[in-house]
Protein backbone atom coordinates (compact mmCIF):
# COMPACT_ATOMS: atom_id res chain seq x y z
CA UNK A 1 0.00 0.00 0.00
CA UNK A 2 2.65 2.12 0.62
CA UNK A 3 4.20 1.72 -2.55
CA UNK A 4 1.15 2.29 -4.67
CA UNK A 5 0.30 5.79 -2.57
CA UNK A 6 3.75 7.16 -3.37
CA UNK A 7 2.96 6.42 -7.12
CA UNK A 8 -0.36 8.04 -7.39
CA UNK A 9 1.09 11.18 -5.29
CA UNK A 10 4.48 10.83 -8.17
CA UNK A 11 2.40 10.82 -11.15
CA UNK A 12 0.28 13.58 -10.26
CA UNK A 13 2.95 15.32 -9.43
CA UNK A 14 4.99 14.66 -13.00
CA UNK A 15 2.23 14.99 -15.02
CA UNK A 16 -0.46 17.09 -14.20
CA UNK A 17 -3.60 15.21 -13.28
CA UNK A 18 -5.63 13.88 -10.74
CA UNK A 19 -5.05 10.52 -9.29
CA UNK A 20 -7.30 8.34 -7.48
CA UNK A 21 -6.95 5.55 -5.51
CA UNK A 22 -9.38 2.69 -4.21
CA UNK A 23 -11.79 2.92 -1.28
CA UNK A 24 -8.98 2.75 2.26
CA UNK A 25 -9.77 1.38 5.29
CA UNK A 26 -8.78 3.11 8.67
CA UNK A 27 -5.47 1.10 8.84
CA UNK A 28 -4.46 1.65 4.87
CA UNK A 29 -5.44 5.90 5.84
CA UNK A 30 -3.32 5.48 9.00
CA UNK A 31 -0.54 4.29 7.02
CA UNK A 32 -1.24 7.05 4.32
CA UNK A 33 -0.53 9.53 6.95
CA UNK A 34 2.63 8.45 7.96
CA UNK A 35 4.13 8.44 4.96
CA UNK A 36 3.43 11.90 3.82
CA UNK A 37 6.55 13.16 4.10
CA UNK A 38 7.41 10.84 1.89
CA UNK A 39 5.70 12.24 -0.97
CA UNK A 40 6.21 14.58 -3.56
CA UNK A 41 4.80 17.76 -2.45
CA UNK A 42 1.51 17.68 -4.19
CA UNK A 43 -2.17 18.54 -3.10
CA UNK A 44 -4.76 15.61 -1.68
CA UNK A 45 -8.19 15.42 -0.42
CA UNK A 46 -9.84 12.09 1.37
CA UNK A 47 -13.57 11.61 0.71
CA UNK A 48 -15.80 8.82 1.27
CA UNK A 49 -18.71 10.45 -0.33
CA UNK A 50 -20.61 12.16 2.20
CA UNK A 51 -19.22 14.33 5.73
CA UNK A 52 -18.15 11.50 7.77
CA UNK A 53 -17.63 8.78 6.19
CA UNK A 54 -15.33 6.09 7.54
CA UNK A 55 -13.87 4.61 4.29
CA UNK A 56 -12.75 6.96 2.07
CA UNK A 57 -11.02 7.45 -1.52
CA UNK A 58 -7.76 9.18 -1.40
CA UNK A 59 -7.36 11.78 -4.37
CA UNK A 60 -4.40 13.39 -5.65
CA UNK A 61 -3.61 16.63 -7.30
CA UNK A 62 -1.32 18.93 -9.00
CA UNK A 63 -3.58 22.23 -9.38
CA UNK A 64 -4.92 24.71 -6.64
CA UNK A 65 -8.09 23.74 -6.87
CA UNK A 66 -9.83 20.47 -4.96
CA UNK A 67 -11.57 18.60 -8.09
CA UNK A 68 -14.56 17.12 -7.61
CA UNK A 69 -15.46 13.14 -7.29
CA UNK A 70 -18.61 13.27 -8.48
CA UNK A 71 -17.26 11.12 -11.87
CA UNK A 72 -15.79 8.67 -9.18
CA UNK A 73 -17.73 8.05 -6.42
CA UNK A 74 -21.39 7.04 -7.14
CA UNK A 75 -23.84 6.62 -4.25
CA UNK A 76 -26.47 3.90 -5.22
CA UNK A 77 -29.95 3.05 -3.30
CA UNK A 78 -31.12 -0.17 -2.41
CA UNK A 79 -34.73 -0.27 -1.87
CA UNK A 80 -37.12 -3.11 -0.96
CA UNK A 81 -39.90 -3.67 -3.62
CA UNK A 82 -42.20 -4.05 -0.66
CA UNK A 83 -40.94 -2.23 2.73
CA UNK A 84 -44.30 -3.87 4.61
CA UNK A 85 -42.99 -7.89 4.02
CA UNK A 86 -39.17 -6.76 3.74
CA UNK A 87 -36.80 -8.24 6.20
CA UNK A 88 -35.27 -6.40 8.93
CA UNK A 89 -32.10 -5.50 6.87
CA UNK A 90 -28.94 -4.28 8.17
CA UNK A 91 -25.31 -3.15 7.29
CA UNK A 92 -23.97 -6.98 7.09
CA UNK A 93 -26.78 -7.92 5.01
CA UNK A 94 -26.46 -5.27 2.60
CA UNK A 95 -22.49 -6.08 2.58
CA UNK A 96 -22.85 -9.40 2.28
CA UNK A 97 -25.11 -9.48 -0.98
CA UNK A 98 -22.94 -7.05 -2.66
CA UNK A 99 -19.64 -9.28 -1.96
CA UNK A 100 -21.62 -12.07 -3.41
CA UNK A 101 -21.65 -10.59 -6.50
CA UNK A 102 -17.96 -10.94 -6.74
CA UNK A 103 -16.98 -7.19 -6.03
CA UNK A 104 -13.65 -6.75 -3.86
CA UNK A 105 -14.78 -4.62 -0.62
CA UNK A 106 -11.81 -2.05 -1.90
CA UNK A 107 -14.55 -0.54 -4.46
CA UNK A 108 -17.29 -0.31 -1.94
CA UNK A 109 -17.34 2.75 0.75
CA UNK A 110 -19.55 3.18 3.67
CA UNK A 111 -23.20 1.68 3.47
CA UNK A 112 -25.77 3.45 5.71
CA UNK A 113 -29.24 1.89 6.39
CA UNK A 114 -32.26 3.80 6.46
CA UNK A 115 -35.62 1.86 7.34
CA UNK A 116 -35.06 -0.66 5.56
CA UNK A 117 -32.74 1.05 2.98
CA UNK A 118 -29.42 0.85 2.11
CA UNK A 119 -27.17 3.41 0.28
CA UNK A 120 -23.74 2.32 -0.62
CA UNK A 121 -20.43 4.40 -1.81
CA UNK A 122 -18.93 2.75 -4.71
CA UNK A 123 -16.96 3.71 -7.75
CA UNK A 124 -18.57 5.26 -10.63
CA UNK A 125 -17.47 2.18 -12.71
CA UNK A 126 -19.53 -0.94 -10.83
CA UNK A 127 -22.53 1.40 -10.39
CA UNK A 128 -24.52 -0.41 -13.90
CA UNK A 129 -22.92 -3.84 -12.44
CA UNK A 130 -24.57 -3.42 -8.87
CA UNK A 131 -27.65 -2.11 -10.40
CA UNK A 132 -28.31 -4.87 -13.41
CA UNK A 133 -27.17 -7.63 -10.73
CA UNK A 134 -28.38 -7.20 -7.14
CA UNK A 135 -32.03 -7.98 -6.60
CA UNK A 136 -32.26 -9.86 -3.49
CA UNK A 137 -30.70 -9.54 -0.17
CA UNK A 138 -31.63 -12.61 2.23
CA UNK A 139 -35.60 -13.60 1.41
CA UNK A 140 -36.40 -9.82 0.37
CA UNK A 141 -35.93 -8.70 -3.11
CA UNK A 142 -35.08 -5.56 -3.73
CA UNK A 143 -33.87 -2.72 -6.88
CA UNK A 144 -31.38 -0.22 -6.70
CA UNK A 145 -31.03 2.96 -8.42
CA UNK A 146 -27.76 5.47 -9.05
CA UNK A 147 -28.95 8.58 -6.98
CA UNK A 148 -27.79 11.42 -9.43
CA UNK A 149 -29.67 14.50 -7.97
CA UNK A 150 -28.75 15.95 -4.45
CA UNK A 151 -28.24 13.04 -1.68
CA UNK A 152 -30.93 12.87 0.50
CA UNK A 153 -30.69 12.75 4.36
CA UNK A 154 -29.04 9.65 4.95
CA UNK A 155 -26.17 10.94 7.86
CA UNK A 156 -25.50 8.26 10.30
CA UNK A 157 -27.86 8.12 13.57
CA UNK A 158 -26.35 9.36 16.55
CA UNK A 159 -27.09 8.64 20.58
CA UNK A 160 -25.69 11.57 23.00
CA UNK A 161 -23.80 10.48 25.58
CA UNK A 162 -22.83 13.41 28.69
CA UNK A 163 -20.77 11.90 31.63
CA UNK A 164 -17.86 12.60 34.12
CA UNK A 165 -14.60 11.54 33.18
CA UNK A 166 -10.75 12.02 35.24
CA UNK A 167 -9.38 13.44 32.28
CA UNK A 168 -9.78 13.86 28.36
CA UNK A 169 -7.19 11.24 27.88
CA UNK A 170 -8.28 9.02 25.26
CA UNK A 171 -9.00 5.91 27.48
CA UNK A 172 -11.14 7.65 29.33
CA UNK A 173 -13.38 9.15 26.96
CA UNK A 174 -13.38 5.63 25.47
CA UNK A 175 -14.72 3.94 28.38
CA UNK A 176 -17.50 6.50 28.98
CA UNK A 177 -18.42 6.14 25.23
CA UNK A 178 -18.78 2.20 25.55
CA UNK A 179 -19.66 1.86 29.37
CA UNK A 180 -16.58 -0.57 30.20
CA UNK A 181 -13.58 -0.03 32.21
CA UNK A 182 -10.74 2.18 31.20
CA UNK A 183 -8.07 -1.17 31.76
CA UNK A 184 -10.09 -3.19 29.53
CA UNK A 185 -9.44 -0.59 27.28
CA UNK A 186 -5.43 -0.82 27.37
CA UNK A 187 -5.44 -3.82 25.37
CA UNK A 188 -7.36 -2.31 22.03
CA UNK A 189 -5.36 1.31 22.02
CA UNK A 190 -1.74 -0.97 22.35
CA UNK A 191 -3.58 -3.87 20.49
CA UNK A 192 -3.55 -1.02 17.37
CA UNK A 193 -7.37 -0.94 17.01
CA UNK A 194 -8.54 2.39 17.83
CA UNK A 195 -8.45 5.66 15.19
CA UNK A 196 -8.69 9.39 16.04
CA UNK A 197 -9.79 11.29 12.73
CA UNK A 198 -8.46 8.08 10.44
CA UNK A 199 -4.99 8.23 12.16
CA UNK A 200 -3.98 5.19 14.53
CA UNK A 201 -3.33 5.92 18.21
CA UNK A 202 -1.77 3.23 20.21
CA UNK A 203 -1.05 5.77 23.13
CA UNK A 204 -3.65 5.72 25.98
CA UNK A 205 -2.71 9.10 27.49
CA UNK A 206 -3.40 11.09 23.88
CA UNK A 207 -5.81 14.33 24.64
CA UNK A 208 -8.86 13.91 22.90
CA UNK A 209 -9.55 17.60 20.89
CA UNK A 210 -13.32 18.78 20.12
CA UNK A 211 -14.64 17.42 16.98
CA UNK A 212 -12.47 14.32 16.82
CA UNK A 213 -13.56 11.15 15.72
CA UNK A 214 -12.96 7.97 17.53
CA UNK A 215 -13.39 4.82 16.08
CA UNK A 216 -12.64 1.86 17.75
CA UNK A 217 -12.26 -1.73 15.94
CA UNK A 218 -15.38 -3.85 17.28
CA UNK A 219 -17.01 -1.55 19.41
CA UNK A 220 -17.93 1.47 17.31
CA UNK A 221 -17.04 5.17 16.92
CA UNK A 222 -18.33 8.37 18.42
CA UNK A 223 -16.98 12.18 18.31
CA UNK A 224 -16.17 14.16 21.20
CA UNK A 225 -17.56 17.29 21.21
CA UNK A 226 -15.74 18.48 24.20
CA UNK A 227 -15.59 19.60 27.74
CA UNK A 228 -19.00 21.13 29.37
CA UNK A 229 -17.70 21.72 32.65
CA UNK A 230 -15.99 20.66 35.96
CA UNK A 231 -17.15 19.82 39.22
CA UNK A 232 -15.52 21.19 42.21
CA UNK A 233 -13.61 17.97 42.40
CA UNK A 234 -12.02 18.38 39.43
CA UNK A 235 -13.64 15.27 37.56
CA UNK A 236 -14.79 16.75 33.62
CA UNK A 237 -18.02 16.75 32.22
CA UNK A 238 -17.86 16.01 28.33
CA UNK A 239 -20.31 15.08 26.04
CA UNK A 240 -20.03 12.31 23.21
CA UNK A 241 -22.33 11.88 20.07
CA UNK A 242 -21.98 8.21 19.18
CA UNK A 243 -23.10 6.52 15.68
CA UNK A 244 -26.20 4.01 16.19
Amino acid sequence: MRKRFIELARTADNRGYQTYSDFLNLNEISIFYSLRHELPKVNYYLFGGYNGAERKVLCFYADTDVKAFSDYITCIRMLPLNKKFSDDLNHRDFLGALMNLGIERSLLGDILVKEKEGFVFCKASISEFIVDNLTKIRHTSIRCEILTEELPEIQPDFKEIRGSVSSIRLDAVIALAFHTSRNSILGLISGGKVFVDGRLVESNSYQLKEEETVSVRGLGKFIFKGMENQTKKGRLFVSILKYI
